[in-house]
């Protein structure tokens, strides 16, 4: 069972303050009659269907019980995001097989922990919700009726010397400004902690909801990302090997073993050609700092030293100023400093992502210009890559956006890659901070 984010139902901003007052007061005052309904139903049904289960009767009216169980459970689902600020999730349920039997379709719902957790959530629920209902219709007639005594305190009886009011057992007399002076002393009071207490009400109903209708999906949700997050770092790890492997293979390996061959061929001139065994040697020394020069680039691409010394932003300057073509580079200056830098980890990602954007660009998409920007935001580290090549870049396997986007996923983030046929191309990630 894992839960399916819906995409429509996405939090907003958060609303202001009078806002969330009414959409908290509306959950929680609403929530009584559907807690009271849900009881009625789901209780009545479990105690039939358990009262019946000697019987045959009992068990499709369990089933039906369970089913009523998850519908009431879904219009709870749909009201919990606009008090959690948070996507609607809906676990998925278990299903009978295609052609299954009418008495298999019986015992289906039977079988699923959730439906039975939707079950014990709509006859619980009814606690949170009295509890609920009643302070926050107490505050709400507390703010509404102190704070506007002044406009009906001449319509109430006063003067009774049997009666004692509550301005007389507080000491402050009898009069009519000390009554009105205190009653709109506690509406004020009420008034101003309405928000937090209605807020607390509506959290209160929302987190029993929660843990009861979407804990459990949550859970084996954040699981199977995570093993996906694991097997994409996998499988980054080996592809970055074999790329490595690759390399070293078909450069600093080659000319080492042409460098072995022409020290040997150099000693053997030696005695008998001492000019021809000076070019040899020249030649060694060629094959020697163009070796040099490989292993460094290799270097370069597993972790540059001036990635590590100076930071993210002097690490792409210089990646920019190797580009074959003109590459416009904007990265947020704090990135550079002491206190904005980013996890190491996160920077090396974000370095993988540019250099091999921009190994595609210039290997594949014939562009002319460049961009790169690296920026944070909210609690996002956006990395863009954008060319007027001749795009068609997409991310099949066996091309080398794939490399990329099990790097970003192994980081928790995201990739998507914008390229229509004949430009422009935009390779995007999204990365947690």
């Amino acid at each position: 069972m894992t839960a399916v984010p819906a995409a429509a139902d996405q939090p907003a901003l958060a609303p202001t303050i009078s806002r969330q007052l009414f959409i908290d007061s509306g959950y929680v005052l609403l929530g009584l009659p559907l807690a009271l309904a849900s009881f009625v139903v789901l209780i009545v049904g479990l105690a039939a269907g358990l009262g019946l289960v000697v019987t045959v009767i009992g068990l499709p009216i369990l089933s039906g019980t369970l089913y009523a169980a998850r519908g009431l459970a879904d219009i709870e689902r749909l009201r919990l995001p606009a008090v959690l600020r948070q996507a609607r999730i809906r676990p998925q349920y278990r299903l009978a097989e295609p052609g299954a039997s009418a008495w298999r379709r019986i015992f289906v719902p039977m079988g699923d922990a959730q439906s039975w957790l939707d079950l014990a959530h709509g006859i619980l629920k009814l606690v949170v919700a009295v509890i609920g209902f009643v302070v926050t219709l107490t505050w709400w007639a507390g703010a509404v009726a102190g704070s506007l005594y002044w406009a009906y305190d001449w319509a109430l009886p006063h003067g009774d010397p049997e009666d004692v009011e509550l301005p007389q057992l507080l000491g402050l007399g009898d009069s009519t400004t000390a009554r009105i002076g205190l009653h709109t002393a506690i509406g004020l009071f009420f008034l101003i902690t309405l928000p937090i207490v209605v807020r607390g009400c509506a959290l209160m109903e929302a987190s029993f909801g929660r843990a009861m209708l979407t804990g459990v999906a949550e859970m084996r949700n954040r699981i199977t990302v995570l093993e996906e997050q694991k097997r994409a770092a996998v499988s980054a790890e080996a592809s970055a090997l074999r790329r490595l492997e690759r390399d070293i293979h078909d450069g600093p390996q080659q000319r080492l073993v042409r460098l072995a061959m022409d020290l040997s061929r150099a000693r053997q001139q030696l005695a008998s050609d001492p000019e021809a065994a000076g070019r040899t040697l020249d030649e060694a020394v060629a094959q020697t700092r163009e070796t040099l020069a490989e292993l460094r680039a290799l270097s370069r691409g597993i972790a540059p030293p001036i990635l590590v010394d100076r930071g993210l932003p002097s690490a792409l300057a210089a990646l920019a100023g190797r580009g074959l073509i003109p590459i416009e580079l904007r990265v947020d200056r704090d990135l550079g400093t002491a206190d904005g830098r980013l996890d190491p980890a996160m920077e090396s990602t974000a370095y993988f992502v540019v250099a091999e954007a921009l190994t595609n660009v210039a290997k594949h998409s014939r562009a002319t210009e460049c961009q790169v920007t690296v920026a944070r935001q909210d609690q996002r580290l956006v990395v863009a890559v954008g060319d007027d090549g001749q795009g068609g870049a997409h991310l099949a396997k066996g091309h080398g956006l794939v490399g990329i986007a099990d790097r970003v996923r192994a980081a928790g983030g995201r990739l998507d890659v914008i390229s229509p046929a004949g430009g422009p191309t935009e390779v995007r990630a999204e990365l947690p901070l």
